[in-house]
């Protein structure tokens, strides 16, 4: 990688860190709910439901194009995000896409969960389900 590309994914990576910080101190809480196709009211503070003695986290997935500045830019936002190259999801990605899988137990969840949703090629966020 070539210094110019190293200074432009630092500077992605920094301005994802600063807008979430942003987010969670201005206590802004709704998720962007036209791209989040699950619940949020079922979850608490800490991103889990259910009942006390057997609480849950949400799964979500979603597709981001296949470029590693989105690759930098969804991982800076989200710090359970897991990229996975060749699986289509639920969510049906193409072959142009990967697949994004997080999770709802992390602190500021909904920050976290409208940041995805801001941004222009995250078209839906959707539940996921492991059998």
């Amino acid at each position: 990688m070539n210094q110019s590309n190293h200074g432009t994914k630092s500077f992605i990576t920094l301005l994802a860190i600063v807008m979430l910080s942003a987010c969670s101190q201005l206590g802004i809480q709704g998720a962007s709910p036209e791209k989040v196709d699950f619940d949020l009211s079922q979850l608490d503070a800490r991103g889990l439901y259910g009942p006390d003695d057997g609480k849950q986290s949400i799964s979500y997935e979603f597709c981001i194009p296949a470029n590693p500045d989105n690759i930098v830019q969804v991982l800076a936002i989200d710090p359970t995000a897991i990229i996975y190259r060749r699986s289509p999801g639920r969510v049906q990605c193409t072959q142009n896409q990967h697949l994004v899988i997080g999770n709802t137990h992390q602190d500021n969840y909904r920050a976290t969960l409208k940041a995805l949703g801001q941004l222009e090629y995250v078209t839906r966020i959707s539940q996921t389900f492991f059998e």
